[in-house]
């Protein structure tokens, strides 16, 4: 759980701005997009694969360049 305490005289978007980028640093924007919705084991791992096949593509691409 991302935490910031407001500083004496530091302004209320400064701290947000230190908010947002502890949230970002620990994943919770990540993992609630993750726990949104289930997806069953099949879909999980056609979902996986789709990404590795995509990676591989992307680094040939850049390989034969």
């Amino acid at each position: 759980m991302a935490e910031v305490h407001v500083q004496d005289g530091e302004t209320l978007e400064s701290a947000l701005r230190r908010f947002k980028r502890k949230v970002q640093q620990e994943d919770i924007i990540k993992e609630i997009k993750r726990h949104s919705f289930y997806l069953k084991p099949g879909e999980k791992k056609r979902t996986k694969e789709a990404l590795a096949r995509k990676r591989n593509r992307k680094k040939r691409n850049k390989e034969i360049e």
